[in-house]
């Protein structure tokens, strides 16, 4: 009888709620601080500033590398020598749902449709694939690039197969073959933003793996993570921001009054690194080395370094430093791509690092499921 007793009482505080001194277990907001997961893929150090994909610095790999090479590398392990990844022509049904999307529609809207679109065609089984990976990371520059041709009521430009995949997305986008100076840099833009270890679109795209749901959806939700402005970064902002200080001689005057209203330098601070961001400092250096723009870096760079000096006399506690939003607007704005589709084309290099992890997390095969503590009422019921 008291045994019987003493386990239905176990039972009855077990199936009732729990009170929220009762859950002593730590919380972390937002899982700051919390290892979820084991990676092979990339090393961010935000103490020192530094970025490695499987074991190479980020910017040996800009210096010396391509983004067919370091996609390549992120999918395998392994450095591949030799490597290339062209566009694919986009599908039928791809093109047509495009034509169906109003034209001001925001293009990383159109980016995960044109990727859902793409997975209910293909029929993605799982696991994840290196070829799964290959293939949907190449179609979707040509989507993106269609979308924008459809939109100014032009005819989509098909992939031509002797460029490169970024070189190739302002040929599908604007119709002229990039000068090389311009596919250069974009590739560099490309290669620095390929991955970043388990940042909120890339954790989503694991967690909806460790379901076994297919490289298509895990895609679409990194994509709609990526969307989020606290994720997603504003090198667009950065734009505007240069050009309405305008000019060298107002700019100290221009960020002396930004931060004495509280307004946020943009480009300047970042949630994991304490030093200068190691992506910033590889694109500052293929920034220099484009034409036809050094007016607007000469600008840049003395922004960067009045901001930097005004944030150290501000916040002595806090290291600012530049991110790599600072210089990607640089990259950007010199290849001449237009700023609504600077999140997209972030994404298009970033489906390299999301099928990555996928491919990562499918290995593992363990669903992701944290615990939660109740903070609610505690057990009630309904009034007589």
């Amino acid at each position: 009888m008291t045994g019987s007793t003493t386990a239905e009482g176990a039972a009855a505080r077990e199936a009732a709620p729990a009170e929220t001194s009762a859950d002593s277990r730590p919380y972390s907001p937002g899982l700051a601080g919390v290892l979820a997961g084991e990676t092979a893929i990339a090393v961010v150090d935000g103490e020192r500033g530094r970025l490695f994909y499987r074991g190479y610095p980020i910017g040996e790999l800009v210096e010396r590398g391509t983004f067919a090479q370091v996609a390549e590398l992120l999918w395998t392990g392994e450095w591949p020598g030799k490597a290339t990844l062209v566009a694919e022509p986009a599908p039928p049904a791809v093109l047509n749902s495009l034509r169906l999307l109003p034209p001001e529609s925001a293009p990383m809207d159109v980016l995960r449709s044109a990727i859902s679109t793409w997975g209910a065609i293909e029929k993605l089984g799982w696991p994840p694939t290196v070829e799964q990976a290959r293939r949907l990371t190449a179609i979707a520059p040509t989507a993106l690039a269609a979308f924008g041709r459809l939109r100014q009521k032009k005819d989509p430009v098909e992939p031509d197969p002797s460029l490169p995949l970024p070189a190739n997305f302002l040929y599908m986008l604007n119709g002229e073959r990039p000068d090389e100076a311009s596919a250069r840099a974009l590739d560099a833009y490309f290669i620095v933003a390929a991955e970043h270890g388990f940042n909120a679109s890339t954790f989503t795209a694991r967690v909806i793996t460790s379901t076994r749901s297919d490289l298509a959806s895990a895609v679409c939700g990194a994509i709609g993570a990526l969307k989020g402005p606290l994720h997603g970064g504003a090198p667009s902002g950065v734009v505007d921001q240069l050009h309405e200080i305008g000019s060298v001689d107002r700019a100290e005057e221009w960020i002396r009054g930004a931060l004495d209203r509280g307004e946020r330098l943009m480009g300047f601070g970042h949630r994991v690194y304490r030093a200068y961001d190691p992506r910033a400092a590889a694109l500052r250096k293929v920034a220099e080395s484009m034409t036809g723009m050094a007016d607007w870096l000469d600008l840049a760079v003395k922004v960067e370094d009045i901001a930097l000096r005004l944030l150290a006399e501000r916040h002595p506690e806090r290291p600012l430093k530049t991110n790599v939003e600072f210089y990607t607007a640089a990259v950007l704005q010199g290849v001449k791509l237009p700023p609504e589709f600077y999140p997209a084309t972030f994404a298009l290099a970033r489906n390299a690092g999301w099928t990555a992890h996928a491919i990562e997390q499918a290995a593992a095969d363990k669903i992701i499921r944290p615990d939660v503590r109740y903070v609610g009422p505690p057990e009630r019921h309904l009034p007589g």
